[in-house]
């Protein structure tokens, strides 16, 4: 318990400056401590985050605490963090003075299950020329996460990284999302030697800061990443950028906007290693290139596709809801294919024979299209959905939409009448016609 109170008032008085008050909660389902400076009153709650392992410093300027930049922690505090069993720092909605970081990170080094820090909606203010002086030893904090920040271009920020180059050579994670950041110098990208995760979503990368921010040597051990929602608008940029990440599993090139119409290059060839590959709400209209020769999965939803025909043997999921289609893509060169999402299209009917034929396949969502319920698509529709486990969303999302007199049913609500459409009644009709074509028959033969 006094191990706990001492690292709150560390942690809140920055080593017991004075002025420091704040206010802490503890939330036991999630074992997290969450204070505050911007209330003002005495920490006494805090022997309630006993058992946190995650702590948020959440709210104020940390301007006043400037002399806590120049601070070691004592052999006697430091024994204290090292019994903590805190894995999880955040630090939100504060405005932090870059020249207190390097104390920061010292302080916060010694806790040994420590492994990730967040800043969330903080502005960081630099002062010019200040480096990180050596020896922060962070090296077993893997994530690092900042989300909603401000601070200055990276631009010329090598120099400000220089002592904290040994820890971010082994940073597994980096989070760097709508923070307005339009690109990462060359430079400080090749300092992530060890990096596996970066997502950069929501930002400002363009086309020719993509290809600069991925140069040669830089993320070499990259295996996960996330551009989401950006600026990119060519197919051929992204591959390029991402050509030399020799262990790129993932990409994710979500809600960027392709130019329409484009024609990309035969000349980029993709990562080997890329098994998942993410182009939704990208406005394809038409996908006529290589993809990735050895994906497992690919998402090409939201966009504008009208017909689709490919061939990747490994495939395994396939999503391509909320597109124009009007059939189902031919699955003969799918192989694997185990998920298929193809509702909210144009689709009228489901070629059931073909998709029963997938040996592998385990769930088929394809419900809000325009279903034709007359006979035999009908038939087809229940015959996929004997295989309860497969239709995913059956029976609800499954509505007719002609013949006019069924429009808005339900597909399993059709009469049996319907199901039996293959059925061909000899009627008397018929019979006359038989007869008749048999005497013509004989006839014939005796001529």
């Amino acid at each position: 318990m006094c191990r706990t109170q001492a690292f709150m008032s560390l942690l809140l008085l920055g080593l017991k400056l004075p002025k420091a008050k704040g206010n802490c909660g503890f939330f036991e389902s999630e074992k997290l401590c969450v204070c505050s400076l911007l209330e003002e009153s005495e920490t006494e709650n805090v022997l309630e985050c006993l058992q946190a392992t995650t702590y948020e410093l959440r709210g104020g300027n940390l301007e006043k605490f400037a002399m806590f930049s120049e601070m070691t922690p004592s052999p006697y505090i430091i024994d204290i963090l090292q019994a903590l069993e805190v894995r999880k720092l955040i630090f939100t909605d504060l405005v932090v003075p870059e020249i207190q970081l390097p104390g920061a990170l010292e302080f916060v080094s010694h806790p040994p299950l420590l492994s990730e820090i967040e800043f969330v909606n903080c502005t960081f203010l630099r002062t010019a020329g200040r480096r990180y002086k050596d020896g922060p030893s962070l090296l077993q904090v893997s994530s690092l996460r900042f989300h909603k920040v401000t601070a200055e271009s990276l631009a010329d920020r090598r120099n400000d990284l220089t002592g904290l180059t040994r820890w971010l050579e082994t940073l597994k994670n980096l989070t760097l999302t709508e923070s307005q950041v339009t690109s990462i110098p060359c430079e400080i990208s090749q300092v992530f030697t060890g990096l596996h995760f970066l997502d950069v979503s929501g930002n400002h990368f363009q086309d020719k800061s993509i290809r600069s921010s991925f140069c040669l040597g830089a993320f070499p051990a990259l295996q996960v990443l996330k551009l989401h929602h950006n600026q990119l608008s060519s197919y051929d940029a992204a591959c390029e950028a991402v050509v030399a990440l020799s262990m790129l599993t993932h990409l994710d090139l979500s809600r960027n906007d392709f130019l329409p119409g484009f024609s990309p290059s035969s000349e980029c060839t993709w990562p080997q290693t890329l098994r998942v590959l993410n182009l939704s709400s990208t406005g394809l209209e038409h996908v006529e290139w290589s993809l990735p020769p050895n994906l497992e999965t690919l998402d090409l939803s939201a966009n504008n596709i009208f017909t689709l025909d490919l061939s990747l043997p490994a495939l395994k999921e396939l999503y391509l809801s909320n597109n124009s289609l009007q059939a189902i893509p031919s699955v003969e060169n799918l192989p694997h294919l185990e998920v298929l999402s193809v509702d909210q299209n144009q689709i009228s009917h489901l070629p059931s024979q073909s998709l029963l034929q997938l040996r592998h396949l385990k769930v088929l969502k394809a419900g809000h299209n325009l279903y034709n319920c007359s006979c035999p698509y009908t038939q087809q529709l229940q015959d996929l959905a004997s295989k309860l486990s497969l239709l995913a969303d059956w029976p609800h999302d499954y509505t007719c939409q002609s013949p006019p007199h069924y429009e808005d049913s339900l597909v399993k609500d059709m009469p049996s009448s319907t199901l039996r459409c293959n059925q061909a009644p000899v009627g008397r009709g018929s019979v006359v016609v038989l007869l008749s074509s048999l005497h013509l028959a004989l006839c014939l033969f005796l001529i």
